[in-house]
């Protein structure tokens, strides 16, 4: 039997924009989620509004739906930048925790390096050819 394993959890803070004003967030990144989510109590102080619904699988492979929106992210400068964009949000529920999800990352020109834990410059913006 294994003991308990560490699972190494990164976190940033960031500013998050609707139509009612800012709220700083504190977001989880997860390089496993598309999408970024905002908790029920963030994105309806800012006014967010539902655009339509997604269904997505968790990592237990349940499905859930949950309705998308749009806002813009800011976070503090890395790599001297500041990054900051518009992105896909999931509409979350009161419990849910807030995350940075990939979409986000790639929009904000961004990548999250597993070994020290940290969001670095995209160097090269992935394209596709086409033939």
């Amino acid at each position: 039997m294994a003991d308990s394993a560490f699972v190494g959890l990164t976190s940033i803070d960031g500013t998050v924009t609707g139509p009612r004003g800012q709220r700083r967030v504190t977001f989880l990144i997860d390089t496993g989620a598309q999408y970024s989510l905002l908790p029920h109590d963030v994105w309806t102080s800012l006014g967010l509004r539902p655009v339509r619904s997604m269904a997505f699988h968790l990592a237990d492979m349940s499905r859930i739906e949950r309705a998308i929106s749009e806002c813009e992210i800011e976070l503090p400068a890395i790599g001297g930048e500041t990054p900051r964009g518009h992105t896909t949000v999931i509409l979350g529920e009161a419990n849910d925790v807030a995350l940075l999800g990939v979409v986000t990352l790639e929009a904000l020109g961004l990548v999250f390096n597993p070994f020290d834990r940290s969001l670095r410059p995209m160097r090269i913006a992935p394209l596709m050819s086409v033939s």
